[in-house]
């Protein structure tokens, strides 16, 4: 799997959202790979959108057809500054990926030096996890080759996350490989499958 991020703030947010809609049904008529993608708006005005791809070649294929080249113009022009992009080839599947039945999305973002030791914790034990915390649907953590990380965490809804939080944090040896990590939560997610 390939995962790109795309992020820039902006005050547009409602033609932004109508875009999107024009994206996701022009990715249902030919777009070669695509497995689906999650985004939205943090409250402070931040657009993120992570695009779920088979495979690199596949993403940079779709990026090439010229319907892909005019919705990313139009959505530069949406954006309060250049979007900033992230090529994650390094992807892992956590809890089964990603739900479009998630009523809550958090985004992690951040860097760490170690991202298999990252992954070889994140993978632990899913049925303690699941146990521990009901309101984790899943999600996805995407690396890209200077070791910057986004890890896109679904929940059944932000009420319920919250609860979790304050009942378990993540280990402190994950905490520590994970430096100038940063939230960004979309209250209100919008998702298209494949």
């Amino acid at each position: 799997m390939f995962i790109q991020v795309i992020q820039a703030r902006s005050t547009r947010q409602d033609e932004v959202r109508t875009l999107m809609r024009e994206w996701s049904e022009m990715t249902d008529d030919g777009a070669s790979g695509f497995l689906g993608s999650t985004g939205g708006f943090t409250d402070d005005g931040t657009f993120i959108h992570v695009v779920r791809f088979e495979s690199r070649d596949k993403a940079m294929a779709n990026s090439d057809r010229p319907e892909t080249d005019a919705m990313s113009q139009r959505m530069a022009e949406l954006m309060d500054g250049p979007p900033e992009f992230h090529d994650c080839d390094d992807v892992t599947e956590w809890m089964g990926g990603g739900s479009d039945d998630a009523g809550f999305v958090q985004i992690i973002q951040g860097h760490t030096d170690d991202p298999e030791a990252v992954k070889a914790m994140m993978a632990g034990d899913e049925e303690e996890l699941r146990r521990d915390r009901p309101d984790i649907i899943g999600g996805t953590f995407a690396v890209d080759a200077n070791g910057d990380f986004t890890n896109t965490v679904y929940f059944t809804d932000e009420a319920g996350a919250r609860e979790g939080e304050s009942r378990s944090e993540p280990p402190e040896d994950l905490r520590t490989m994970m430096s100038d990590a940063r939230f960004l939560d979309l209250r209100d997610p919008w998702f298209a499958s494949a």
